[in-house]
């Protein structure tokens, strides 16, 4: 019976420990590497919903590690808006010209029409 409490007590305190590590790992990221940074914000971010495709695509927007593009079209300009991203593109100009072509094309894909056009967001 003691050796399942001395487990018990020996997880929560590595448990403790690692919950108390997982800020300084972050703080210490690669300097080289963009990973974690929202870069150059030119609009505040709006979402319709709590999850979906453009909350999922900015996530990883973010959490891309290259120059990287976040495009949308302003909530409200649109019936339905829309959004693109591009990762690690090669350049922060080439990665915003990509975002803004997948943001346009959404509504061709999908036969809409727009009122609005695709901005960049966000870029690195």
């Amino acid at each position: 019976m003691k050796l399942n409490t001395m487990r018990l007590a020996l997880a929560s305190v590595l448990a403790g420990l690692l919950v108390a590590a997982v800020p300084g790992a972050a703080m210490a990221k690669d300097k080289g590497s963009l990973a974690g940074e929202a870069g150059n914000k030119r609009y505040p971010l709006q979402f319709g919903q709590t999850t979906g495709p453009c909350k999922d695509g900015y996530k990883k927007y973010v959490a891309a590690s290259g120059h990287s593009a976040y495009a949308q079209t302003h909530l409200g300009a649109v019936e339905a808006f829309y959004c693109g991203a591009s990762l690690n593109a090669p350049s922060q100009a080439a990665a915003e010209k990509q975002a803004l072509e997948r943001c346009n094309s959404v509504g061709k894909t999908y036969k809409m029409k727009t009122t609005g056009k695709c901005a960049i967001y966000a870029s690195k």
